[in-house]
């Protein structure tokens, strides 16, 4: 089956070389978790559309440093398609931005956490399932934005102290994650120190790399893409 990945941001230059972009982290991902897919990649961010919503089985949006409330035209465009692909009944996940503008083309609201920033590991509580046994994930997390209220048709499967609707299901065919399950703890640390006290916050910046310095943080990155990855074949 084709997945389609809609590009919403591009990584910075320096990691380039070695991350390649987005759409090629989650190829990685997929791969590790030991799932075939094929890939058609759409940077939506430079207005480049696919021709069609049926042209693939299954969509995944990307994150991305931009805000979901700035509207921008690629995002209004953006938010009709997620529409389009629900109302046709088509896999669709989002990761981190993803997860934002799925929830706020069902009418969310998204804002900027007034308790600051979430970077590095973030444990995350599972509610009502379980993820291969477990009742509890750690995912890598970069981001102010959150889904402040989510949609009617959203049903929170996890949270934390910190992020109440981590993940959101709507129905079986959505499952969006405000977390990275496609950031490795190398590009994690790479983003933070490279970012640090600038775009994003120096204090809880230098409190995560140091927490990842200290000690291997494992992280449920497999689990979750292959739960992703159910989704994306329509297994409910």
């Amino acid at each position: 089956m084709k997945v389609g990945i809609l590009v919403t941001g591009h990584i910075d230059e320096p990691h380039f070389d070695t991350h390649v972009g987005y759409a090629h982290m989650f190829q990685k991902l997929f791969h590790k978790a030991q799932v075939t897919f094929e890939y058609e990649v759409f940077n939506v961010i430079d207005d480049q559309w696919p021709s069609a919503i049926d042209c693939c089985d299954a969509w995944l949006i990307t994150g991305s440093a931009c805000g979901v409330y700035d509207n921008t035209p690629w995002m209004q465009k953006l938010k009709k398609w997620i529409i389009n692909i629900h109302e046709h009944a088509i896999p669709m996940v989002g990761i981190c931005f993803g997860h934002q503008i799925i929830a706020q083309a069902f009418a969310g609201k998204v804002e900027k956490f007034s308790g600051g920033w979430a970077v590095g590991p973030h444990a995350y509580e599972l509610k009502g399932i379980e993820l291969e046994g477990k009742t509890q994930i750690q995912l890598n997390a970069v981001h102010q934005d959150q889904v402040i209220e989510k949609p009617i048709n959203a049903t929170c499967v996890a949270s934390s102290a910190f992020c109440e609707n981590a993940i959101l299901t709507y129905g079986d065919k959505i499952l969006t994650v405000q977390a990275h399950p496609e950031f490795t703890n190398e590009y994690e640390q790479a983003l933070l120190s490279m970012h640090k006290g600038k775009e994003i916050a120096l204090e809880p910046s230098e409190q995560a790399l140091q927490k990842m310095s200290l000690s291997p943080q494992v992280m449920d990155d497999l689990a979750v893409a292959r739960w992703m990855a159910r989704v994306l074949q329509g297994v409910s």
